[in-house]
C-alpha cells in the first residue's frame, strides 16, 4: 500500500546478528523509505579516530558528523576487528553519542519516511516512530551468521570466537550506562531465529500494512 501523502517512520532496535540490518533494508526498499544505520555511524566514527589519531576525539567527531554524507560510510569496509572492538568502546561515550543522536534526529526530521535501525532508536532517537521493530534470535544463530559474513574477509576465524565476541558485545550495550540497548513496551518482536528473508520481510510487511491501512482511513 502507498502512502496517502502522509509520513511513515519505522524503528528497528536488537542485538548484534539478530537481522535487524537485514530487515530494515528490506522494508526501506519495499516502502520506498530512506534508510539509516546507527550502526554504521559509529563505525565510521570510529574509523575516523583510529586512522586520525586526533587530540580531541569529541571536537573532531562533532566537525566529521556536522555536514556528513552518509553514502560516505557505506563505502568503506567498516567491520574489520579492530573497528568492532572500539565501536564498543566509542557507543558509551554520552558525548559521542548525543553528536550522533543529533545527526540521527536532523536525518529523520529531513526524511519523513524513513527507517532507522540500531540500538536505541525506539528508546532514544525516534520514540514515536510509527512502528517500532525489536529483533532477536539466539546466541547460535546470531553467531553462525556473523561468522560467514566476517568469514569471506578471514579465513582463520573460528566460530567460537565469534559467539564469545557477541555474548561480550550484547552485554556491553545492555550494560551501558548512556542509552543502553532495551526493548521499547510498544516495540513489535521479530524472532528471525527461523525466518528467512522473505518470512521475514512478510511478518514486518504484514503489520506495517495493517497499520497504514488504519492511516489512511483517518
Amino acid at each position: 500500500m502507498k502512502l496517502k501523502n502522509k509520513s511513515l517512520q519505522i524503528s528497528c532496535d536488537g542485538g548484534a546478528a539478530t537481522g535487524k540490518s537485514t530487515g530494515a533494508k528490506l522494508i526501506s526498499k519495499k516502502y520506498k523509505l530512506k534508510f539509516l544505520s546507527s550502526g554504521l555511524l559509529y563505525r565510521y566514527a570510529s574509523y575516523l579516530i583510529l586512522k586520525y589519531k586526533p587530540k580531541n576525539e569529541i571536537n573532531f567527531i562533532r566537525l566529521k558528523f556536522k555536514n556528513l554524507n552518509y553514502k560516505k560510510t557505506e563505502k568503506i569496509n567498516l567491520h574489520l576487528p579492530i573497528i568492532s572492538s572500539h565501536t564498543s568502546e566509542i557507543a558509551k561515550v554520552k558525548k559521542i553519542r548525543e553528536i550522533l543522536k543529533k545527526f540521527q534526529v536532523k536525518f529523520a526530521k529531513k526524511n519523513l519516511n524513513c527507517c532507522i535501525e540500531g540500538r536505541d532508536i525506539s528508546t532514544k532517537i525516534l520514540p514515536n516512530s510509527d512502528i517500532k521493530f525489536y529483533f532477536q534470535c539466539n546466541i547460535e544463530v546470531a553467531a553462525l551468521r556473523r561468522f560467514r559474513e566476517l568469514k569471506k574477509n578471514n579465513s582463520k576465524l573460528k566460530l567460537i570466537e565469534v559467539k564469545k565476541a557477541l555474548r561480550i558485545r550484547n552485554k556491553m550495550d545492555s550494560k551501558r550506562k548512556h542509552s543502553p540497548l532495551l526493548r521499547h513496551r510498544n516495540s513489535i518482536v521479530i524472532d528471525t531465529g527461523k525466518l528467512s528473508k522473505s518470512a521475514m520481510l512478510s511478518k514486518m510487511s504484514w503489520h506495517i500494512e495493517r497499520f497504514l491501512n488504519k492511516k489512511n482511513e483517518k
